[in-house]
């Protein structure tokens, strides 16, 4: 099993025609993940060949799902199309929508995010790598050779130390692998993440990688505290931090006392979550938990 996206997934592209979108959609379709269409109202009709597939482009989401009856999209737009783009894919009812595009103006995720839960579509992002569930399916920029199928989870902000971790772990493998994205404002949390991974039964553990500023990861060890009995590790980006500054991330910044790595691991280590000082170290407290479960 995986988690919001399995091999039966059927993915739509919005902005599979711009560069981004076409360099990614091969690289999905190379992963195994059933691309069934693109979304351009400018060029719907056409056919974009991917060597194994040609795949057709549509004029709208909702002609997309009637045509082939996807379950997913994954938007490769500009920051100023991104909320209509989740806009038009929820209005379409689509069960799930990828926000890979970075600088979408804040009040723009809270707009989209908010309009889609209502209509019961989960954004995962914006600003954020996608996931994968390796040996199955890749819905967005994750590399998808660096993993195999296995029995851990990841949840992460941060794209790059996905990516770090699931090399890292590469020998055990992942159920999914989830970057949520890094901006204050995103459609899925480290709470619905960790709700989903304890709900399936092939996954035996969770990473969890967060980062400094905003209180996401206290509110996460709240809730593996009360509600997670799997196993869960995690890793903080930011002890080195200057007090005050931006890093990286939208959301990683720290005012005072608030927001600090030394505050998140605190808290998640008091929830009983083992905490790693380095990727590397991360590792090897995972495969320390799963050697200790065999």
């Amino acid at each position: 099993m995986a988690v919001y996206l399995t091999k039966e997934s059927k993915v739509l592209v919005q902005g599979m025609t711009g560069g981004e979108g076409m360099k990614h959609t091969r690289r999905m379709i190379a992963a195994g993940t059933d691309v069934v269409g693109g979304v351009n109202p400018r060029k719907a009709g056409r056919t974009v060949d991917f060597g194994d597939r040609a795949v057709p482009v549509f004029g709208s989401v909702a002609d997309g799902m009637r045509s082939t009856g996807a379950d997913i999209t994954v938007v490769f737009v500009p920051p100023a199309f991104a909320r209509s783009a989740v806009t038009e894919a929820a209005d379409a009812g689509i069960g799930l929508a990828v926000v890979i595009t970075e600088g979408v103006p804040v009040h723009d995720s809270v707009a989209f995010t908010t309009y889609a839960k209502a209509r019961g579509t989960r954004v995962i992002g914006p600003n954020c790598p996608g996931l994968i569930s390796p040996g199955q399916s890749n819905a967005g920029i994750i590399p998808a050779d660096i993993a195999k199928p296995g029995r851990i989870g990841l949840v992460s902000k941060s794209g790059t130390l996905t990516y770090q971790l699931m090399y890292e772990l590469r020998d055990i493998g992942f159920s999914t692998c989830v970057g949520i994205g890094g901006d204050p404002v995103v459609g899925t949390t480290h709470i619905d993440c960790l709700t989903a991974f304890e709900d399936d039964p092939d996954t035996d553990l969770v990473v969890l990688i967060g980062e400094i500023g905003g209180d996401a990861e206290e509110r996460a060890a709240a809730h593996i505290r009360d509600h997670i009995t799997k196993p869960v590790v995690g890793y903080l980006a930011g002890f080195t931090a200057p007090e005050g500054r931006t890093m990286g991330h939208a959301g990683a910044i720290v005012s005072g006392s608030s927001g600090t790595a030394q505050g998140k691991k605190a808290a998640l280590e008091a929830a009983g979550v083992r905490v790693g000082s380095t990727p590397t170290e991360t590792a090897r407290l995972v495969l320390d938990l799963l050697g200790n479960r065999t």
